[in-house]
């Protein structure tokens, strides 16, 4: 996955996520559409975190396609 790919990820799933917030502000999202917007926030966190060291990698001459995106336990656990 390239840089393009997931900086277009990122904004199909925030677009959604506002959706569902816009949703949210009017009235009660069923369990499904809770449990969407918590998957959307955990992929996000993932596209951000790959495209970091995509990032990362490039800046030290190494090859950015040798990242994968890491595990959603492993993303969420990050101290902030």
């Amino acid at each position: 996955m390239d840089d393009s790919t997931i900086l277009q990820r990122v904004s199909e799933l925030t677009e959604e996520e506002q959706e569902l917030e816009e949703t949210h502000e009017r009235e009660k999202l069923s369990p499904e559409k809770l449990a969407r917007l918590s998957a959307i926030e955990v992929e996000l966190d993932q596209c951000w975190d790959l495209l970091r060291r995509r990032r990362a990698r490039r800046s030290a001459g190494l090859d950015p396609d040798d990242e994968t995106v890491r595990p959603a336990d492993v993303v969420e656990r990050y101290l902030q």
